[in-house]
């Protein structure tokens, strides 16, 4: 993959941790307490939440609405890292992914049992709703962060294709909807919810949908490729699950090379949608130099 920016290593890696550090504060103050009645759901919500996650779409939003204008939707941020918090550990079921561990801990269910994290990825997309409801511009937000969750075009429509996939030989174009779908269309919403919290509009916020894409598409590429060539201790999660579920990834239909080669296309890419907002774009475009070069 792509060398890391040079920035990575000081200003870019204290940015994140920064902005990991404001999630993780508002999250602190938006979940129920682990003693809240009823305690046990709570404590599983917390679980997943506080494991460790690297808060990529919160950041997002947040860079997003930054190169925009003044605003900094902290509330909405968390709100998007319930949902995408909801989705891992229901991911993570034994009736779909069954995995042990998420971000090097066990996952929901092998501590609380399945019923229990059913249960919590419910209260996680619930409350993430309940926070954008109150937030200036709400109905909209809520309007455009459930498409992108949902069945068309949007996270549980990716995750129904790649499902019904396994096994089978699928084509380029059912692979790029289902990433498309299942992983990108989070990260999409990510920054156009935050540039839409911020005002955004015309060619802003068209540039800054054409990066979310992009920066949808790359993770995922380098997501599958770090499935083979990364271990589980570096992955946090098992690695090589993808092949043994025979599940349809980028270097199962492309092979590793073609994969390499297409991750380092949507990292330009997403570069050059973001190039017009100047240097207010400076932790945008450094974030998909990032990703692009993650190994974990």
């Amino acid at each position: 993959m792509s060398a890391a920016p040079a920035s990575f290593s000081g200003e870019l890696k204290e940015r994140l941790r920064q902005r990991q550090q404001q999630v993780d504060a508002r999250l602190e103050q938006l979940l129920p307490s682990a003693d809240t009645q009823p305690p046990s759901i709570h404590r599983a919500m917390r679980h997943s939440v506080f494991a460790g996650g690297k808060r990529i779409r919160p950041v997002l939003c947040l860079e997003a609405a930054a190169a925009v204008g003044a605003s900094e939707p902290i509330d909405l941020a968390c709100a998007l890292e319930c949902i995408h918090t909801y989705s891992l550990i229901h991911d993570d079921l034994p009736a779909l992914d069954n995995d042990d561990f998420r971000r090097g801990k066990p996952t929901c269910h092998k501590v609380f049992g399945e019923a229990t994290a059913i249960l919590a990825g419910d209260a996680l997309l619930t409350l993430a709703f309940e926070i954008i409801g109150g937030i200036e511009n709400g109905g909209r937000l809520c309007a455009e962060i459930a498409a992108a969750a949902g069945t068309v075009n949007g996270m549980i429509g990716g995750q129904v294709i790649d499902i019904e996939s396994e096994g089978k030989q699928v084509d380029a174009a059912t692979l790029e909807y289902i990433h498309r779908s299942k992983t990108g269309a989070l990260l999409r919403t990510s920054v156009r919810s935050g540039a839409i919290f911020a005002g955004a509009s015309g060619a802003t916020l068209e540039a800054i949908s054409d990066y979310g894409v992009h920066i949808g598409l790359l993770f995922q590429i380098v997501d599958d490729i770090l499935d083979v060539t990364e271990s589980s201790e570096t992955l946090g999660k098992t690695a090589g699950k993808d092949a043994a579920q025979l599940k349809a990834t980028y270097p199962a239909v492309h092979g590793m090379e073609k994969s390499v080669a297409m991750a380092e296309h949507s990292m330009r890419a997403a570069l050059a949608a973001v190039e017009p907002l100047g240097e207010r774009g400076r932790w945008l475009r450094e974030i998909a130099m990032y990703l692009g070069s993650r190994k974990s």
